[in-house]
């Protein structure tokens, strides 16, 4: 009967794995640099709008100022009885214009300039990215070209921009027609008048649109933030990898600790021999100390240990011939209160003193 072979799969279950894991720092600042931002178009738009509208309200007075200059120049240039229009009587009017335009439209585009670098600081903060200059022929393919164009984004762009003009177009009609009556009466009034009006209306109109704008971009923000942080969701088995290769495998860790644990502790039993007594609980704790007053202010700690260690420390003491004196209260004390290699504290002083006084006496120093 004929072996049947079933073909070998190599399937990859992380592609099945749910993102139920917030973003890590790591994943975040990457993101951050490949310009994965939360950044909504719509801020942009209604900051400079906002600034726009601002600027041409501040600066009417003068705009109105230095159109009634230029518009005086004009006509006492055409008024004079030599004036013919040469090349050089267009390039001086041409330069009016242009100066004139200039001075009005300065304040205007310059607050719509700082507006939108200050929206973009807001969102992302400061970044300049050279990738987003390079050339890539994927921006020319003409295939991801259509995709991006009927993507999901695209079309929920797409709808959005449709809900803006139809906010933007009922706002404009129900305000206008609440006028409607009024607007019959503009010819009994003079040119300064019926314009002041016609401004009125023009400025509520812009204000009322203006606040429907900041909501819709306040809510597309928010939008874009959740939209962000869930593409940038991780699996279980992501945040453990990534951990690894910050923190490094903690088997590998584990082993390091251990292995640092035991020469730490090789260090401190070749110390011990140099110990001049033990201070035991006499089960629990010991702690070796060594004084010479020679070169030491006050007695160190070169040796401790809890249970094993402790046992370990008294076997090695009784090897070299090392006092052992069981006092608990100062065991525990000097155990959890001194490092190895540090010098007793002060308010212990007095009972270490004793117990290196007992242990001179046995070794009949003094």
């Amino acid at each position: 009967m004929a072996e049947l072979r079933l073909p070998n799969f190599n399937i990859d279950l992380q592609l099945f794995a749910e993102k139920t894991e917030k973003p890590t720092a790591k994943r975040k600042h990457k993101a951050a640099e490949k310009g994965q931002l939360p950044r909504s178009p719509e801020i942009n738009s209604v900051i400079v709008l906002v600034v726009s509208f601002l600027a041409v309200k501040i600066f009417t007075p003068f705009v109105i100022d230095e159109w009634t200059v230029l518009t005086d120049n004009l006509f006492r240039l055409f008024a004079r009885d030599s004036f013919d229009i040469t090349y050089s009587s267009l390039q001086t009017m041409f330069l009016m214009v242009v100066i004139s335009s200039s001075k009005m439209l300065a304040p205007v585009i310059g607050g719509a300039m700082a507006g939108g670098l200050a929206a973009s600081y807001f969102q992302v903060g400061f970044r300049f990215d050279i990738s987003a200059v390079k050339f890539n022929l994927d921006h020319i393919n003409p295939v991801n070209g259509m995709k991006r164009l009927f993507s999901p984004q695209s079309l929920a762009e797409l709808v959005k921009s449709i809900f803006k003009v139809l906010i933007v177009g009922y706002i404009a009609y129900t305000e206008y027609m609440k006028e409607f009556m009024n607007f019959s009466r503009l010819t009994d009034m003079n040119l300064r008048t019926s314009s002041a009006y016609v401004g009125q209306v023009t400025i509520n109109v812009i204000f009322k649109v203006i606040l429907w704008l900041v909501i819709l971009a306040v809510a597309d923000y928010l939008f874009q933030r959740w939209r962000t942080e869930k593409e940038l969701m991780m699996t279980k088995q992501e945040v453990k990898e990534e951990y690894k290769q910050v923190e490094g495998d903690p088997q590998i860790r584990g082993r390091i600790k251990q292995k640092q644990r035991q020469m730490s502790m090789s260090r401190m039993m070749q110390a011990l021999p140099k110990a001049d007594v033990v201070i035991t609980n006499p089960t629990h704790f010991a702690v070796a100390l060594q004084y010479d007053a020679s070169v030491m202010s006050a007695p160190v700690v070169i040796a401790k240990g809890q249970d094993r260690i402790a046992l370990k420390i008294r076997e090695i003491a009784r090897e070299h011939s090392i006092t052992v004196v069981e006092n608990k209260p100062l065991a525990q004390s000097l155990f959890h209160s001194t490092e190895i290699g540090e010098v007793i504290p002060s308010e212990l002083f007095q009972a270490v003193a004793e117990a290196l006084a007992f242990v001179y006496k046995l070794k009949g120093k003094i």
